[in-house]
């Protein structure tokens, strides 16, 4: 039986090791939940392993505002302070604070 435990946690700000940008993340797989479309499309040689830990992120860039689905491996934790800018945030979080957003409802 496969056992993963997730590195980050919901509400916590990170950033992609190798593209520019961060975010919130505010869901986790146990291991890789996605297409096999959406996996075949990642470069062979940049392609992360299935079983560990995939975060969904409210993710921003210079640019833009979007949705990004990424493996643990590809992820650090920000230490910035800066809180995220992206506008769905509030649907889910509270108010930035002590680095990270607090989740508007508990989970069961």
């Amino acid at each position: 039986m496969l056992k993963t435990c997730a590195k980050y946690h919901l509400g916590q700000v990170v950033r992609h090791r190798k593209h520019p940008f961060r975010g919130v993340v505010f869901d986790v797989d146990a291991m890789f939940s996605n297409t096999d479309e959406w996996y075949a499309a990642i470069p062979e040689d940049s392609r992360p392993a299935k079983e560990q830990p995939f975060y969904h992120l409210l993710a921003e860039n210079d640019e833009s505002y979007y949705v990004a689905y990424v493996s643990e491996q590809n992820l650090v934790a920000d230490y910035s302070g800066e809180p995220v800018g992206h506008p769905d945030l509030h649907d889910l979080f509270g108010d930035f604070e002590d680095g990270r957003y607090p989740l508007h409802f508990n989970l069961n």
